[in-house]
């Protein structure tokens, strides 16, 4: 029998960091692109985002607390999600600033606009990779009792993507090429992801 450090998270984890992020991790950036009614522009990143459906293609982020992006997209259906790669780093960071509703972090972040093709909200241009989405759900969550908890999960449904043509290699999409940067747990850890990493294993045929 291993030695195990036993907790209930109701309770607390009795260690000097909460592990749960390092354990779900590292896990993708959702670097979301929205705005208001009037057209202000916000850009945050979330370090709980996913994919969760191939056809159609649904990716969803969770806010911990109603913030400006989940109000955004609530109001007006629409957002981007913009890859954060290993040379956008600091400037991704950059955009997780506390900072006014009516701040641009497009500009606070010396970022640029760009129109996307189906929906009103513009994506970053220096991402190699955008999605441009229509929100599907938009969800509060619960505890395993029913209460309600201060964070939103929000769906949407993928309806234009944007590659730069750099990251294809035969038709493939090269993920190593990307450079995505990728969240850990502790209060600042990063991971990128290479080459030496990759292995190859292709699902048992039954």
């Amino acid at each position: 029998m291993r030695d195990e450090h036993f907790y209930r998270p109701s309770e607390g984890h009795g260690l000097a960091h909460d592990p749960f992020n390092s354990i779900i991790a590292p896990r993708p950036i959702g670097w979301i692109s929205s705005h208001d009614e009037a057209g202000n522009l916000n850009l945050a990143p979330y370090s709980f985002f996913n994919a969760f459906n191939y056809v159609p293609p649904i990716i969803g982020f969770s806010s911990v607390g109603y913030k400006d992006s989940v109000g955004n997209i609530e109001r007006t259906g629409e957002f981007v999600w913009n890859l954060a790669t290993e040379e956008l780093a600091e400037r991704m960071n950059a955009t997780s600033a506390m900072v006014a509703p009516a701040t641009d972090e497009f500009m606070l972040a010396g970022l640029t606009p760009t129109p996307s093709r189906e929906i009103a909200v513009p994506r970053v241009a220096e991402a190699p990779v955008s999605f441009e989405c229509r929100a599907t759900q938009v969800v509060r969550l619960r505890t395993a009792r029913g209460d309600e908890v201060d964070t939103w999960l929000v769906l949407g449904e993928v309806v234009g993507v944007h590659i730069d043509t750099a990251l294809l290699k035969d038709g493939i999409y090269d993920t190593v090429a990307g450079k995505p940067v990728l969240r850990g747990g502790g209060p600042g850890d990063y991971f990128t992801i290479s080459e030496a990493q990759r292995f190859v294993m292709f699902r048992p045929q039954g």
